[in-house]
Formats: C-alpha cells, structure tokens, sequence
C-alpha cells in the first residue's frame, strides 16, 4: 500500500516534470480524490493547483450518486475549521483586543471554503460549481447534517454573483441561437411550444425579455423575465398568448405587464438577484419608452391548490364554513368556477390565502407572493377565470387564477420595508373588498 504522502510527494514531482505546459501529465486512479483535495488546498503554484483542480471537477463529473454523497461528507468532515489556528487566534484577541479580531475571522474559515476558490480557479468551473451545489440541495432533504457545508456553497456564490457583476441584456430574436435554446429549454412558467412561440415573445414589436447573465457564464442565462407591453392591466394570460392577436405601437402602451419569470440555475437557489433584475429591467423601459407608467406582473398561486388541502384536513379558522363547503364541492367536481359567484368566492379565498395566510415560521405562504411583496410590489387584483390553458399546470395550481401584482415606483421601498419587518402585505381597495 502507498502511504498518501508519498503519493503527494510522487504527484508534485510528476506536475513539476512536466513543465510549464503541464502537457501528459496523467493522475493514476490510487490517488484517491481526498489526496488531491489536500494537495489542491496546500498546493501554492497557480499551474499546478489549476491541473489538479481540473483533475478534481473531471473525476466529480463521473462520480455516481452514492459517490458523490461520500465527496460531500469528505469536505464537510475532514476540511473543516483548524482548531489550532482558532485557538491560537482567540488568545491573540484576548491578548490583543480588538486589533486582534480580524484573525478570528480568518482562522475560523473552513478549509471547503478555500477549496471551492481553487476549484473556481479553472476556467469554465462556475458553472460546474452551481451544478455541484444543485446535486448538494438534493441530498439535504433527507442529510441535514450537510448543512453546514452547503452555506460554504452559498457564501461563495453569494460574492461571485453580486448584482455587481451581472449584466441585463435585451434577448431578441438576434441573440445567439444558443442562448435562445436555453431561454426555450429554462421557461417554467408558460411553456415555450417550439421556436414560433418563442419568436412571439421575442421578435414582437409589444414583447421584451430581459436576461441577468454573468461574465463567467456568457451563453448561459441566471433568470430571465418576459414582458408584455399593453394598454392598462392584464386580467388573463390568453390574450397575451393568442395567436391572432395584433401587435400594438410600443409607443402606445402605458403599461409593462411582467407575466413569467424563471430562474435557469437550480444551483443558484438561495442567491438572490431577481428582484434587482425586475427593478434593473423597469428602468430599461422608462428609459426606452417614457410612455410607460405602469409596472405590474401577472402572476400564478404556486401554492394555492396544496393550502387549501391543507385548510380542509387542518383548519385554521381563516374560512368560513361557506366557503370551507365551496372547496370541497369544487375539490369533489375537480372542475374550474364558471358562475360569477363561484369565482368571486374563489378570489376571496385567494385574497385570505395570500394576505392572511401564513406558515409556521410567521410569514406568508405562495412564494411568488414572497417574491414579489419582499421586492416593494403591492397586492392589485386577482383575477378568475385569468389562466385556461389546460396544458399549463398552474390552470389546477390555482383554479384558474392569477394574480396582478404592482409596482409603483414612489411606494417600491415603503412597501418593502412593510414586508421585511411588520410582515404586512400592501393591497388595494380591490383585494380590500374581497376580504370583507
């Protein structure tokens, strides 16, 4: 058996060998890939770290499940906190003061952290690291424990991707073929049916998409947002997408009308930018077409259809016993409202649930909601009848509605401050009057 550091002391003669080129250098399949994590974080020459760090996301790539999982618990286990180093920092501050402090900071870093930097080296490696962390969120649904090493994640790409360095870009049916076979391949909301439904959306004269890329990732979309340039508030998505609709002026609209946002790096959850993307893509527009006041979204209720299986088996005493009696009719039917009292009911319901309802922790349930109240928007309308599209999956989400959500400009902070820290949900006298 080789002991591990000879192999480490084989490996950097070999890599010195091989000169500056790095050309034929091969890594044998006894050096274990926890060998080459020591060696990359203690390695300091920038070639050779790059070599085994390429070594390293090589190998990850043709790791299967059950290996990878063993690769997480290596970094999480064994490339933790130097207690030494801690200890030693601690004295110093207890010695020192506060002059002191800054080397706790440093000491207290986990040696992933500075792994993931290395790896990050490689060019290409950003987007092998957002996947890498996108297989890490799988397994913490049922391995909690490796938490900790996925805020190592999270605190690096939180830096790499500060609104700082990402660029909004106009996608238009001149982007690259590339970029628009993702924009087609990522759209979650309203599904892209081929390349003519996507000339739709993009190539109209009434359409905008706007895309947050970063300068690592050129081809490769963060989040988009579709737009629909129109004349007052949408109430239902159908006119949007009809096929024989007429294009209107741009200069004619007086409404911006956000009606699908989608997040395209899964590995990226937790990192949040798009609500600089929609108040980045607000002044795109005032800047292009003053005629524009109004900002507004059309929006679904991910999570309405699962709240009202949970009310039913588990009230809370936010329904009454009519509509509670509504809800299992409909639920009995599994057909969407159609009388003008049924769907008035149904909004009523839905106002409660995204104005009153909340989870365990205190805060409102729908994440779109969270999503757009936490960004400065108020709550509009919500609107039946607003989602037919029976090849859409937020038509039985939802029950067929909608939500408009607004962004007034001058109220965009005073909302946000409401939410963040009262927990209040801003809306108008229209969704008021649904409460009642």
């Amino acid at each position: 058996m080789i002991k591990a550091s000879n192999l480490i002391t084989d490996l950097v003669s070999r890599i010195t060998e091989a000169g500056r080129s790095l050309t034929g250098l091969e890594f044998s399949e006894e050096i274990k890939i926890k060998t080459l994590c020591e060696l990359l974080v203690s390695e300091r020459g920038e070639s050779t770290g790059l070599v085994i760090a390429k070594e390293i996301l090589e190998r990850y790539q043709r790791f299967d499940q059950e290996r990878k999982l063993e690769f997480f618990y290596m970094l999480l286990n064994d490339f933790n906190t130097d207690e030494d180093s801690l200890d030693k920092a601690f004295k110093d501050w207890k010695k020192n003061g506060v002059s002191s402090a800054r080397s706790i900071h440093l000491a207290s870093e986990p040696k992933s952290i500075e792994f993931i930097r290395r790896l990050h080296r490689v060019k290409g490696a950003t987007s092998q690291i957002i996947d890498m962390r996108n297989d890490l969120l799988g397994y913490l649904k049922y391995k909690p424990e490796l938490k900790p090493l996925d805020e190592d994640f999270k605190h690096l790409l939180s830096s790499w991707f500060n609104r700082g360095f990402l660029e909004l870009k106009n996608i238009d049916w001149t982007t690259s073929a590339e970029v628009l076979e993702r924009i087609i391949k990522y759209e979650a909301v309203h599904e892209i049916q081929g390349w003519d439904d996507l000339r739709s959306r993009v190539r109209e004269p009434d359409r905008r998409l706007y895309a947050y890329f970063h300068p690592t990732m050129e081809n490769e979309p963060l989040i988009f947002v579709e737009v629909a340039l129109v004349k007052g508030t949408p109430s239902a998505i159908q006119p949007i997408f009809a096929e024989n609709r007429e294009p209107i002026d741009p200069k004619q609209a007086n409404t911006a009308a956000f009606y699908s946002i989608s997040n395209c790096q899964p590995g990226l959850r937790g990192i949040s930018f798009g609500n600089f993307m929609i108040k980045k893509a607000v002044m795109e527009l005032r800047r292009e077409l003053p005629s524009i006041k109004n900002f507004v979204t059309l929006s679904p209720l991910p999570g309405f259809n699962q709240w009202i299986d949970f009310e039913l088996k588990t009230p809370s005493g936010l329904l009454n016993d009519t509509q509670i009696v509504f809800l299992k009719n409909l639920k009995a039917v599994n057909k969407l409202p159609k009388l003008k009292e049924d769907i008035k009911l149904i909004r009523e319901i839905a106002a409660i649930y995204i104005v009153k309802a909340r989870n365990q922790k205190g805060y409102i349930i729908d994440p779109v909601a969270r999503f757009h109240l936490g960004n400065g928007a108020s709550l509009k309308n919500i609107n039946g009848k607003a989602n037919l599209n029976k090849d859409n999956k937020g038509i039985w989400n939802a029950w067929g509605l909608m939500v408009n959500y607004d962004y007034k400009l001058q109220d965009i902070e005073k909302n946000h401050e409401a939410f963040v820290n009262e927990n209040a949900v801003k809306h108008s006298s229209v969704v008021q009057a649904l409460l009642k």
